[in-house]
């Protein structure tokens, strides 16, 4: 089975959370208890989104994270790749030194780029903004007795 680190899909459940509302702050706190999510990996995570530039950070009384770009804008490939690196599903076409002493001569080898490629676009192709789009309205479209912004999204 092929999974993310559950630190990725935290990072993904955070960051669609604050899609339903783009413009406002949210501090670590308040969203650590709307997700469900613990506090130190919230603090973690919104700082982390906020280094690789997905967040903006708002220093103060007042302050918070904000998302740095319309939820349209980020991808599901953003967030993986700040918390977890590059998008590959084997070490040795990442382009990193791997733990196989055949990667060279490996018949699998090229295959594995075109797998990788593949689950890399897969990724960049979708948005926050459709992930939080429920049954296919748009964000400010939400269906009559739907809350915009549903509680403990985590998972």
């Amino acid at each position: 089975m092929i999974r993310l680190t559950r630190l990725a899909d935290y990072a993904v459940v955070l960051m669609s959370h604050m899609a339903y509302h783009p413009d406002e702050l949210y501090n670590a706190a308040d969203t650590a208890e709307a997700t469900g999510l613990p506090m130190p990996t919230v603090s973690k995570i919104l700082s982390l989104m906020a280094k690789g530039g997905l967040l903006t950070s708002h220093r103060g009384l007042n302050g918070g994270f904000k998302l740095a770009r319309q939820p349209a804008g980020i991808s599901v490939a953003d967030i993986v790749c700040l918390v977890d690196g590059p998008i590959a599903l084997t070490e040795c076409v990442d382009n990193t030194a791997g733990d196989c002493n055949f990667e060279m001569a490996c018949p699998a080898r090229g295959p594995w780029h075109k797998i990788n490629e593949a689950v890399k676009h897969a990724l960049e192709g979708v948005t926050l903004a459709e992930i939080v789009t429920p049954f296919g309205h748009a964000l400010d479209e939400q269906p009559a007795g739907r809350d915009a912004a549903p509680e403990n999204r985590a998972h």
